[in-house]
Order: C-alpha cells, then structure tokens, then sequence
C-alpha cells in the first residue's frame, strides 16, 4: 500500500478531517508534514511530523522520504514537481491530479505570476475553500484509494 504524504501547512482543516477519515476507512500510511505540530485524532496509520522551521524544511522532508507510487497531497508547485520527477502521485486539496503532462504550465504559470507581484501588480489570490472544493476533493481521493487496492 502506498503511503500518502500531506503538505500539512496550508492544508485546509476540513481537507485534513477528509484525508484522516479516508486513511482511517482504508487502513492507508499517512504523513502530515509540517514546520508545527498539526493536531491529530489518536490513530494507528495517521502521523504528524514536525520539521524544524526554515525555508522549505517540511518539504524537503517529504522529498526526501516520499517514494514512486505514494500520493502527495499539495497546492505547492515546486513541491509537487520534485514529487512527480521521484515518480510519486500528486492530487491538490481541490482534488485535481498533477502529472507531467500539467506540472510545468503550471509551475511556469506561477513563477509568471509571482513576477507581476513583485512588480507592484495587483493580483487576485487562490478563491476560498469551497463545499465544492471539499466534495470534488474527497471523491478524487476515494477514487484514486480504490485504485490501489
């Protein structure tokens, strides 16, 4: 079974209460990664991992531990592209899959708009969590946990 690894620190609570109760129902290994201690209910597969603070520390961990097959779960773009390139799965928390074919537009996408921010342009953030987001999210992921069964 492949273990899933979460970028824990700006994964949404209501994406963590998902991605817990999903391990729990399939018995799957799951990492929270983070630069604090994420709160946890008691489990046997579900585990926190505190990183000391810096600058990408929590994932760097992750990269360093994550494996081919396993499933991160990530809205960070470099991240998601080390984890692709180590032949890991990459789902966000809006439960869209990353993969070769997508990673680099977007990573590309994204060092284009961080430019226009630093140039004084006024950019429109990532949208709320929605219930959408949530349900699209927890359908994905039970999805692709059916497949490695």
């Amino acid at each position: 079974m492949p273990t899933l690894w979460v970028d824990a620190d700006a994964c949404p609570k209501v994406a963590r209460d998902i991605i817990v109760r999903a391990a729990e129902r399939t018995d799957t290994p799951t990492w929270f990664v983070a630069n604090h201690t994420i709160p946890l209910p008691p489990s046997r597969c579900v585990k926190s991992l505190a990183v000391s603070h810096g600058f990408d520390a929590a994932d760097n961990e992750i990269v360093a531990r994550i494996a081919s097959g396993d499933l991160l779960l990530t809205s960070d773009l470099p991240l998601a592209l080390e984890a692709i390139e180590k032949g890991a799965a990459v789902m966000t928390t809006r439960g869209e899959m990353l993969d070769k074919g997508n990673i680099k537009a977007r990573v590309q996408m994204r060092d284009f708009m961080e430019t226009l921010r630093a140039s004084g342009e006024h950019t429109s953030g990532p949208k709320g969590y929605s219930d959408t987001d949530r349900r699209e999210f927890a359908n994905a992921l039970d999805r692709w946990l059916a497949k490695q069964r």
